[in-house]
């Protein structure tokens, strides 16, 4: 049946006045972000990049999201930082390969769009961008009524880098007895906030503001601490020729992180007294009596990269690393797989 009054597009749930309004912001937050290789202004149907001085390049791209670190900032009603976690994330994961970030794209998913949270969420991925060299050249940002609850939100963020073909990581060089640094993470960075909230919030009883003596601060201001870029370490040791191999420590923790740069016939041996897990992870695993096995599959532990050098080269590495301002501590070594062996990490 037909209605007399005239209805249009606001009524159904989506503004465009107020879409426009977020993309004035996201437009300005980009541009500070643009590099000498950006064609193209924000607003184009395609984003254009020109790749500069590579002879035989090989580009290697990642998508990813925060997970339900998104939780914890619809309470605690800070939106700066999550984008900022997810550019970082995304640098890691390239970097691993030796590829160097060029640009990146972002999705913001919101049912009722409001332009101040989708410029604080945008802002936080420019301010990633921009500590990584990395150039914000693109994006889609979607208004859906009915599909996320009232002052919720997805984010989920798409880069590109490149690598010279003979320069790329793939763990080939990787042999028996090379060193595995450790570098420390910022917190549960993107990983394990499924667990963490559950325990936190259910078990414990925490509100968002409360103050955790073990923790020196709120639960919100813990869980809202910015996941790390490892960018500059991983330079500094690429550009020495000394990197044989990288782990970015995300969900699946040490345990299944590890192995992915090594070769199929080796495993490593992880020295768990070399580092202190911080008291978050301390806490967690006493809350929920979680299992060794599965809080170190869960969480990071405190250790968010594992790079790999020759054993030769290792006190070079170490001094490199600290030159560049790189906590780090060797946290074990390469070893050959143990025949009929079920898993390729072994904590000792």
């Amino acid at each position: 049946m037909a209605v007399k009054k005239s209805i249009e597009y606001k009524d159904a749930g989506v503004d465009i006045d107020e879409a426009d309004r977020a993309v004035a912001l996201i437009r300005a937050h980009a541009r500070k972000t643009f590099t000498d290789g950006v064609m193209t202004d924000i607003g184009s149907f395609g984003a254009g990049f020109l790749l500069k001085k590579s002879k035989n390049p090989v580009l290697v791209s990642s998508a990813d999201g925060v997970g339900t670190k998104l939780k914890v900032a619809f309470m605690a009603g800070k939106h700066d930082t999550v984008g900022e976690c997810l550019v970082n994330h995304c640098v890691n994961d390239i970097m691993v390969q030796g590829a160097t970030p060029l640009f990146f794209l972002d999705y913001f998913a919101v049912g009722k769009l409001d332009a101040k949270v989708a410029g604080d969420v945008v802002g936080g991925i420019a301010r990633g961008c921009k500590a990584n060299g990395c150039a914000l050249i693109g994006g889609e940002t979607a208004e859906m009524p009915g599909m996320y609850a009232p002052g919720e939100y997805d984010v989920a963020g798409f880069i590109v880098g490149a690598v010279e073909k003979d320069d790329m990581l793939t763990g080939a060089t990787i042999k028996k007895g090379d060193v595995l640094f450790g570098l420390p993470s910022n917190g549960l960075h993107t990983n394990g906030y499924s667990l963490a909230r559950k325990l936190l919030f259910e078990v414990a009883g925490f509100k968002i503001d409360t103050e955790v003596p073990e923790l020196g601060c709120t639960v919100g201001e813990e869980l809202l601490k910015v996941h790390r870029s490892y960018k500059q370490a991983i330079d500094a040791l690429l550009d020495a020729g000394l990197l044989k191999g990288a782990a970015h420590i995300t969900g699946g923790g040490i345990t299944d992180n590890t192995p992915r740069m090594l070769p199929k016939t080796l495993g490593a041996e992880i020295h768990t007294l070399t580092w202190e897990v911080p008291p978050v992870f301390q806490l967690l695993k006493k809350l929920g009596n979680v299992s060794d096995a599965d809080w170190r599959r869960t969480f990071n532990l405190g250790v968010g990269m594992i790079l790999c050098v020759g054993a030769e080269e290792a006190a070079d590495a170490s001094e490199i690393l600290a030159e560049a301002g790189e906590p780090h501590f060797p946290i074990g070594a390469v070893v050959p797989l143990k025949k009929g062996a079920k898993e390729r990490v072994q904590f000792v």
